[in-house]
């Protein structure tokens, strides 16, 4: 795998021998590989947490950290997303190992954690080798295959795990909850969504079941072996993982699901290689995962999930142009975001008629 990791970042740089000091200390696993002092280096992207890699002569590890400055609490919670991960590697094999977890704000001023390195190909906007539609086709099977492995995972085996659960009615706090951040996050040029909202609302269904799901589960997000692109060895980014509704978490992943038909705007989106020659439709997706969950679901009935996943996505890129709106940042990348958002609530609204 190309090593995407760059030197670190001035201002995200830390103390490496309090860090190295401390996995010597408290790792529990990999000891043996921690001799001495790592080489670190640091992953671009990602508007959440940071990522960086230890290099030790015999292994690399990856540790994961809030932003500087930001206390680890909500969205940059390190102890729940090592938790969950931790509980969910025995009941589902590709979950990282989990190396340590680092509650001292004194090592290197916020807490932090530590897993193996996955190593293989991680797909972004293009595969990154040649694949016949055919093969192509499989790989779209094995990655959906991987996802309803997770949404098959029972939880009731981790108290840990099936305490993220809040019961019946996730569907419902969805809606709630992300209604309430997008009126949070509103700005002068925000159209009138009032209609896509109450349509979710009046079409809300019943919760499918309670399933362990991933929140953000994408090409980017995978790791697949290099020797062999079909099988994922990985699933990163847990962050957003939770007990909740499987047909949500569905629908989260085909909101950025960019097929070859879809008009130019759209293919804007596109940061995964949904559009390569034997790719499945959306349809597809929904058609073999829903056979092999054994959920009955007419095209009527799975609208909602759509527009709901266009909703969420459409929330997301409001909170970054609120951002850049009241000049929060001067990332001129999030420039397109209003826009975006304006096509996003066009869209919602063609699929609700």
């Amino acid at each position: 795998m190309t090593d995407e990791s760059r030197p670190v970042r001035e201002e995200d740089a830390f103390d490496v021998e309090a860090v190295a000091a401390w996995l010597r200390e408290h790792a529990t696993a990999f000891r043996e590989d921690l001799v001495g002092t790592p080489e670190v280096t640091q992953f671009p992207g990602g508007a959440s947490n940071l990522t960086y890699r230890l290099r030790y002569p015999g292994r690399d590890l990856i540790l994961r950290r809030p932003p500087s400055g930001v206390k680890a609490k909500g969205a940059h919670d390190m102890g729940r997303e090592y938790l969950i991960q931790s509980e969910l590697r025995p009941l589902f094999p590709h979950v990282a190992t989990m190396v340590g977890h680092c509650t001292e704000e004194s090592v290197i001023g916020s807490d932090f954690y530590v897993m193996e390195k996955v190593e293989g190909v991680i797909p972004r906007r293009d595969l990154p080798f040649e694949m016949p539609p055919e093969e192509v086709s499989r790989l779209c099977e094995s990655v959906f295959d991987v996802l309803i492995e997770l949404h098959s995972v029972d939880v009731s085996r981790s108290p840990a795990l099936a305490a993220l659960g809040k019961g019946e009615g996730y569907v419902d706090r969805q809606v709630g909850g992300w209604s309430t951040r997008f009126a949070n996050a509103r700005t002068d040029d925000t159209g009138d969504w009032s209609d896509v909202i109450a349509w979710l609302e009046e079409h809300k269904p019943r919760d499918v079941g309670q399933r362990m799901i991933h929140n953000d589960f994408r090409f980017d997000n995978l790791v697949l072996d290099a020797d062999d692109p079909m099988k994922v060895v990985g699933v990163l980014d847990w962050e957003m993982a939770t007990v909740g509704d499987p047909l949500m978490d569905l629908g989260g992943t085909l909101s950025y699901w960019v097929e070859p038909g879809d008009d130019e705007f759209f293919q804007m989106f596109r940061r995964q290689p949904t559009t390569t020659p034997g790719m499945w439709t959306r349809e597809q997706v929904v058609q073999h995962y829903c056979e092999r969950m054994g959920f009955s679901i007419t095209s009527a009935e799975w609208r909602f999930y759509e527009v709901f996943g266009l909703f969420r996505l459409a929330v997301i890129a409001q909170q970054i142009w609120y951002r850049y709106f009241h000049k929060q940042t001067t990332n001129e990348a999030y420039a397109v975001f209003g826009p975006a958002v304006g096509y996003l609530e066009t869209r919602c609204r063609s699929l609700i008629g």
